[in-house]
């Protein structure tokens, strides 16, 4: 799920996103409020009328994006089920929407991995409760198809896909990665290869979308 909206970004989202690609880039200690300021066309002073600090900055990025993959994660299941989707349906919903994250939101990857943390408790306790929830999400889809999975497997099969579509970080510069539909469509084959390969002896029989 892409953090970008239709519509154009509000100065609040303008900043959150600079703050973003800045801390991804240079570690959360080395970017000054006058940093981002200047990456938006405003004084570093003039940040604090839409955050306190650095560190509602990290917060409201941490904390957000994990509830706009898990409210986006059960929306997506949510009208599967209203449309009568089958359970591969669903999944590959679910694949889609984390694929968007994955490649439009790249910078929020790095900044998880590195500067969790950070947050305060009580904003590290969310973040943590919204994930095990989205990742109960996936694991009912998972189980849907291949019921003969444990709880336990198909959670470990989600994390292990989780971890390669986030991956996308790693791979930086021009070339690469090729284009985004190219890129997305090659990830969702990588994610429904990996689950498939989880219940034993069906390596290798799911067919993933075209």
């Amino acid at each position: 799920m892409s953090s970008q909206t239709a519509s154009a970004p509000t100065r609040r989202e303008q900043i959150l996103r600079e703050a973003a690609r800045l801390f991804a880039e240079r570690g959360f200690h080395g970017v000054g409020v006058d940093e981002i300021g200047a990456a938006v066309g405003i004084s570093g002073p003039g940040l604090y009328r839409h955050f306190a600090g650095k560190d509602a900055m990290l917060a409201e990025l941490l904390v957000g994006i994990s509830e706009r993959l898990h409210d986006g994660g059960r929306t997506r299941m949510e009208e599967a089920a209203a449309a009568g989707l089958s359970p591969e349906a669903a999944l590959d919903a679910l694949i889609e929407g984390h694929i968007d994250f994955a490649l439009d939101d790249r910078p929020l990857i790095t900044l998880h991995d590195r500067e969790l943390d950070r947050l305060r408790e009580s904003d590290r306790k969310q973040v943590r409760k919204l994930q095990r929830q989205y990742v109960e999400l996936w694991v009912g889809a998972v189980q849907a198809i291949y019921p003969e999975l444990t709880e336990l497997e198909a959670r470990v099969a989600v994390h292990t896909v989780f971890g390669l579509l986030n991956s996308t970080p790693h791979l930086s510069g021009s070339s690469a990665l090729p284009d985004r539909e190219t890129t997305a469509a090659l990830l969702h084959r990588l994610a429904r290869g990996a689950l498939s390969a989880a219940p034993a002896g069906t390596a290798g029989t799911a067919a993933p979308p075209a």
